[in-house]
């Protein structure tokens, strides 16, 4: 049995990034490199770059994020990129949307052991909760899936207008390409690259922003969503 890695200590960029959540990532590093291992969530071979790789790398998506908006983060897995933009954004309402129940499981007690009370932790697939959740104002997702069929899972989830913010590597720009004819279909109206973590993390991370108009899945989700509605106010009456 291969030894587990040791988690290094905290950058001091985690300090500048966290602020007052400091002692928070630190527990959340540490349960990923204990629990998260033990239970498959992450590889121990990621355990030595916990921080620059996947806390900070997440974290630095705040810089994008507006306001005091509501996110969802779909297929959160074991909570990346949901639980570090829910520790440095308090002003936020985080859903994290998982199918698996050992993940699900994991995040709950992550949430609850990290005092996040503005977190929601939800076990679905994207197209299961589609009418079921309210609609958010902001879709959020890391290394879940090629970028055309993320969005066909994350963008009906969006309130008109919405964005979706993807993390993604060297190939943004190509999937951003290749991905066109299936964003002009589920009503994307802009797409843009951005970086994010200037003087904080080293490669930058990533983001591929995609923006909606008034159709946020195209016509073929909102007919769905309006089902659903219709399926939803039936059973309140009941």
């Amino acid at each position: 049995m291969t030894e587990a890695a040791e988690l290094p200590e905290a950058p001091e960029e985690a300090r500048a990034v966290f602020g007052e959540f400091f002692p928070e990532a630190v527990r959340y590093a540490e349960l990923l490199a204990d629990a998260g291992v033990k239970r498959g969530l992450i590889g121990p071979r990621e355990v030595p770059r916990l921080w620059e790789r996947h806390l900070l790398n997440c974290a630095v998506l705040s810089e994008v994020v507006p306001q005091g908006v509501t996110v969802c983060d779909v297929g959160s897995g074991a909570g990346l990129p949901g639980i570090p933009l829910a520790l440095v954004r308090r002003d936020l309402k985080i859903t994290l949307l998982e199918p698996l129940l050992r993940r699900t499981t994991f995040l709950q007690e992550a949430v609850e052991l990290l005092g996040l009370d503005h977190v929601t932790v939800v076990r679905g697939r994207a197209e299961e909760v589609l009418g079921k959740l309210q609609p958010v104002h902001v879709v959020t997702a890391r290394a879940v899936a090629p970028l055309d069929r993320l969005a066909g899972w994350g963008v009906p989830l969006l309130r008109p207008y919405g964005e979706m913010l993807a993390l993604k590597g060297d190939t943004a720009e190509e999937e951003l390409v290749s991905a066109k004819t299936a964003l002009t279909k589920l009503g994307v109206v802009k797409t843009s690259v951005v970086q994010v973590g200037e003087g904080l993390v080293d490669p930058l991370s990533t983001v591929v922003r995609v923006e909606v108009g008034e159709s946020p899945g195209g016509v073929r989700f909102a007919a769905k969503r309006a089902k659903a509605a219709r399926v939803g106010r039936t059973r309140r009456r009941r």
